[in-house]
Protein backbone atom coordinates (compact mmCIF):
# COMPACT_ATOMS: atom_id res chain seq x y z
CA UNK A 1 0.00 0.00 0.00
CA UNK A 2 1.43 3.45 -1.14
CA UNK A 3 2.01 6.20 1.42
CA UNK A 4 0.62 9.27 0.61
CA UNK A 5 1.24 13.22 2.31
CA UNK A 6 -0.69 13.70 4.86
CA UNK A 7 -0.97 17.52 3.65
CA UNK A 8 -4.22 18.73 3.17
CA UNK A 9 -4.69 19.53 -0.54
CA UNK A 10 -1.66 17.64 -1.26
CA UNK A 11 -1.51 14.62 -3.88
CA UNK A 12 1.85 13.14 -3.54
CA UNK A 13 1.98 9.29 -3.03
CA UNK A 14 5.08 7.34 -2.62
CA UNK A 15 5.44 5.93 -6.73
CA UNK A 16 7.90 5.37 -9.55
CA UNK A 17 6.55 8.98 -11.06
CA UNK A 18 7.16 10.96 -7.50
CA UNK A 19 10.57 9.05 -6.97
CA UNK A 20 11.83 10.59 -10.55
CA UNK A 21 10.85 14.10 -9.71
CA UNK A 22 12.70 13.52 -6.60
CA UNK A 23 10.28 13.70 -4.17
CA UNK A 24 10.90 12.03 -0.90
CA UNK A 25 8.67 11.11 2.00
CA UNK A 26 9.38 11.48 5.89
CA UNK A 27 7.31 9.62 8.70
CA UNK A 28 6.40 11.68 11.39
CA UNK A 29 9.30 11.29 14.58
CA UNK A 30 8.36 9.00 17.41
CA UNK A 31 9.43 12.20 19.60
CA UNK A 32 6.18 12.92 21.50
CA UNK A 33 6.77 16.84 21.34
CA UNK A 34 8.65 16.86 17.71
CA UNK A 35 5.39 14.99 16.71
CA UNK A 36 3.26 17.14 18.50
CA UNK A 37 4.45 20.41 16.23
CA UNK A 38 4.36 18.35 13.38
CA UNK A 39 0.95 17.58 13.85
CA UNK A 40 0.07 21.48 14.60
CA UNK A 41 1.88 22.69 11.71
CA UNK A 42 0.07 20.38 8.93
CA UNK A 43 -3.42 22.43 10.67
CA UNK A 44 -5.47 19.46 10.29
CA UNK A 45 -8.20 19.68 12.66
CA UNK A 46 -8.46 16.13 14.67
CA UNK A 47 -5.76 14.97 12.49
CA UNK A 48 -3.83 11.77 14.79
CA UNK A 49 -0.54 10.68 12.82
CA UNK A 50 -0.28 7.13 12.68
CA UNK A 51 2.57 4.80 12.33
CA UNK A 52 2.62 5.00 8.36
CA UNK A 53 1.80 8.62 8.01
CA UNK A 54 4.25 10.66 6.16
CA UNK A 55 4.94 13.99 4.98
CA UNK A 56 6.59 14.67 1.61
CA UNK A 57 9.90 16.60 1.07
CA UNK A 58 7.51 19.68 -1.14
CA UNK A 59 6.42 20.73 2.76
CA UNK A 60 9.90 21.50 4.00
CA UNK A 61 12.49 23.90 3.05
CA UNK A 62 15.57 23.49 1.15
CA UNK A 63 17.34 24.26 4.33
CA UNK A 64 15.59 21.91 5.73
CA UNK A 65 17.57 18.84 4.11
CA UNK A 66 20.57 16.79 4.28
CA UNK A 67 22.15 15.95 1.79
CA UNK A 68 25.39 14.30 2.77
CA UNK A 69 24.55 10.95 2.99
CA UNK A 70 22.94 8.41 0.50
CA UNK A 71 19.35 8.88 1.06
CA UNK A 72 17.53 12.81 1.87
CA UNK A 73 16.95 12.75 5.69
CA UNK A 74 15.62 15.61 7.69
CA UNK A 75 17.67 17.93 9.71
CA UNK A 76 16.83 17.75 13.55
CA UNK A 77 14.24 19.89 14.60
CA UNK A 78 12.80 20.44 10.87
CA UNK A 79 9.19 21.16 10.87
CA UNK A 80 6.78 21.02 7.62
CA UNK A 81 5.96 24.70 6.10
CA UNK A 82 3.58 24.85 3.46
CA UNK A 83 3.31 27.05 0.34
CA UNK A 84 0.54 29.65 0.21
CA UNK A 85 -2.42 27.91 -1.24
CA UNK A 86 -2.06 25.31 1.89
CA UNK A 87 -1.41 28.00 4.98
CA UNK A 88 -5.27 28.62 5.34
CA UNK A 89 -6.01 27.52 9.11
CA UNK A 90 -8.80 26.05 9.31
CA UNK A 91 -12.12 26.44 11.36
CA UNK A 92 -11.91 25.19 14.77
CA UNK A 93 -14.45 23.09 16.15
CA UNK A 94 -16.47 24.17 18.42
CA UNK A 95 -15.25 23.46 22.21
CA UNK A 96 -16.13 20.43 24.09
CA UNK A 97 -17.67 20.17 27.57
CA UNK A 98 -16.89 17.00 28.75
CA UNK A 99 -14.75 16.18 31.47
CA UNK A 100 -12.58 13.79 28.92
CA UNK A 101 -12.27 16.66 26.35
CA UNK A 102 -11.22 18.83 28.88
CA UNK A 103 -8.60 16.47 30.60
CA UNK A 104 -6.92 16.04 26.75
CA UNK A 105 -7.18 19.62 26.56
CA UNK A 106 -5.17 20.44 29.61
CA UNK A 107 -2.60 17.31 29.32
CA UNK A 108 -1.74 17.96 25.79
CA UNK A 109 0.71 21.52 25.90
CA UNK A 110 0.87 23.74 23.20
CA UNK A 111 3.68 23.18 21.48
CA UNK A 112 5.31 26.69 19.88
CA UNK A 113 6.06 25.69 16.10
CA UNK A 114 9.32 27.55 15.34
CA UNK A 115 11.50 27.08 12.38
CA UNK A 116 15.30 26.89 12.84
CA UNK A 117 16.76 29.42 11.11
CA UNK A 118 20.43 29.06 12.44
CA UNK A 119 21.13 25.36 10.54
CA UNK A 120 23.21 25.74 7.64
CA UNK A 121 21.24 25.83 3.88
CA UNK A 122 22.77 23.00 2.17
CA UNK A 123 22.85 22.19 -1.80
CA UNK A 124 19.50 20.47 -3.04
CA UNK A 125 19.24 19.21 -6.65
CA UNK A 126 15.81 18.92 -5.98
CA UNK A 127 13.63 20.58 -8.92
CA UNK A 128 11.90 22.34 -5.86
CA UNK A 129 14.28 23.58 -4.23
CA UNK A 130 16.81 25.77 -6.73
CA UNK A 131 18.38 28.54 -6.06
CA UNK A 132 17.42 31.43 -8.17
CA UNK A 133 20.85 33.35 -7.98
CA UNK A 134 22.79 30.43 -9.05
CA UNK A 135 19.44 29.61 -12.01
CA UNK A 136 19.87 33.41 -13.07
CA UNK A 137 24.08 33.29 -13.22
CA UNK A 138 23.99 30.09 -14.93
CA UNK A 139 21.48 31.86 -17.73
CA UNK A 140 23.32 34.41 -17.97
CA UNK A 141 26.55 32.69 -18.96
CA UNK A 142 24.27 30.82 -21.32
CA UNK A 143 23.12 33.75 -22.64
CA UNK A 144 26.66 35.15 -23.29
CA UNK A 145 28.24 31.77 -24.73
CA UNK A 146 25.26 31.66 -27.17
CA UNK A 147 26.14 35.51 -27.92
CA UNK A 148 29.92 34.26 -28.68
CA UNK A 149 28.87 31.36 -30.66
CA UNK A 150 26.71 33.79 -33.29
CA UNK A 151 29.58 35.95 -33.06
CA UNK A 152 32.15 33.07 -34.06
CA UNK A 153 29.68 32.12 -37.13
CA UNK A 154 29.38 35.24 -38.53
CA UNK A 155 33.21 35.96 -38.60
CA UNK A 156 33.15 32.41 -40.33
CA UNK A 157 30.65 33.18 -42.89
CA UNK A 158 32.98 36.37 -43.81
CA UNK A 159 35.74 34.60 -44.30
CA UNK A 160 34.04 32.10 -46.23
CA UNK A 161 32.48 35.31 -48.45
CA UNK A 162 36.03 36.72 -48.71
CA UNK A 163 37.92 33.46 -49.49
CA UNK A 164 35.17 32.80 -52.43
CA UNK A 165 35.64 36.54 -53.78
CA UNK A 166 39.34 35.87 -53.77
CA UNK A 167 39.16 32.31 -55.78
CA UNK A 168 36.80 33.96 -58.09
CA UNK A 169 38.99 36.50 -58.69
CA UNK A 170 41.69 33.88 -59.46
CA UNK A 171 39.80 32.30 -61.73
CA UNK A 172 38.61 35.07 -63.72
CA UNK A 173 42.48 35.82 -64.22
CA UNK A 174 43.55 32.39 -65.04
CA UNK A 175 40.42 32.67 -67.43
CA UNK A 176 41.50 35.74 -68.69
CA UNK A 177 44.99 34.79 -69.22
CA UNK A 178 44.18 31.46 -71.11
CA UNK A 179 45.93 29.32 -68.86
CA UNK A 180 42.47 27.85 -67.46
CA UNK A 181 41.63 24.19 -69.23
CA UNK A 182 38.30 22.92 -69.34
CA UNK A 183 39.30 19.96 -66.93
CA UNK A 184 40.88 22.43 -64.62
CA UNK A 185 38.11 24.31 -64.37
CA UNK A 186 36.00 21.21 -63.68
CA UNK A 187 38.50 20.43 -60.74
CA UNK A 188 38.63 23.83 -59.60
CA UNK A 189 34.63 24.15 -59.63
CA UNK A 190 34.53 20.62 -57.67
CA UNK A 191 36.82 21.73 -54.59
CA UNK A 192 35.22 25.09 -54.44
CA UNK A 193 31.84 24.52 -54.95
CA UNK A 194 31.48 27.85 -56.91
CA UNK A 195 30.29 27.78 -60.51
CA UNK A 196 31.06 30.15 -63.30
Amino acid sequence: MPDFCAVVGCSNGRNAKTKQQGITFHRFPKDKVKRQAWTVALRRRDFEPHARSVVCSCHFKPEDFDMTGQTTRLREGAIPSFPNHLSKVPSRPTPRSSRTSQKAATECPDVPVQLSEDLPKSNSDHQYALDPVKVKKKLTEAQEKVEELQRDLRNAKDRERRNKKTVKSLQDDLKHKNMLTKELQQKLDFHSGICL
